[in-house]
């Protein structure tokens, strides 16, 4: 049996936490998909994670929040941010923060896979 890389998606949007779960397991990944921050750190699954598909703006524990807790706890998981908001000033801080990428929503399957690959190389 193949062990599939684990990628969790974090969004406060049901609609991408359907969507994107089913598009990265026709890519061959293992996903698990959470509402906000805090039901990850909650979860059983932070060991496990190889990648993180991290929203930026949520209610409660922001996506930046989350990823600077993870280093506070020395879990380094590769995160890819998702964003609704097309600032452009906020890309090139979370990308220097240590961000492997951030895509603007709607972004496209051939970007969303070319960050995937970034953040496993990374890991």
């Amino acid at each position: 049996m193949v062990i599939r890389s684990l990628v969790a998606v974090i969004d406060d949007d049901e609609s991408v936490r359907e969507s994107l779960p089913d598009l990265l397991r026709e890519l061959g990944f293992a996903v698990q998909a959470f509402s906000t921050a805090e039901e990850f750190l909650a979860s059983d699954y932070i060991g496990q994670t190889r990648c993180l598909i991290l929203d930026i703006a949520m209610p409660g524990m922001s996506g930046p929040d989350l990823q600077r807790e993870l280093m506070l706890r020395r879990q380094e998981i590769p995160v890819v941010f998702i964003t609704a908001h097309g600032d452009e000033t906020v890309r090139p801080r979370l990308l220097e923060q240590g961000a492997v990428e951030c895509l603007s929503k709607p972004f496209s399957d051939a970007a969303l896979l070319r960050a995937l690959n970034a953040a496993f190389r990374v890991s």
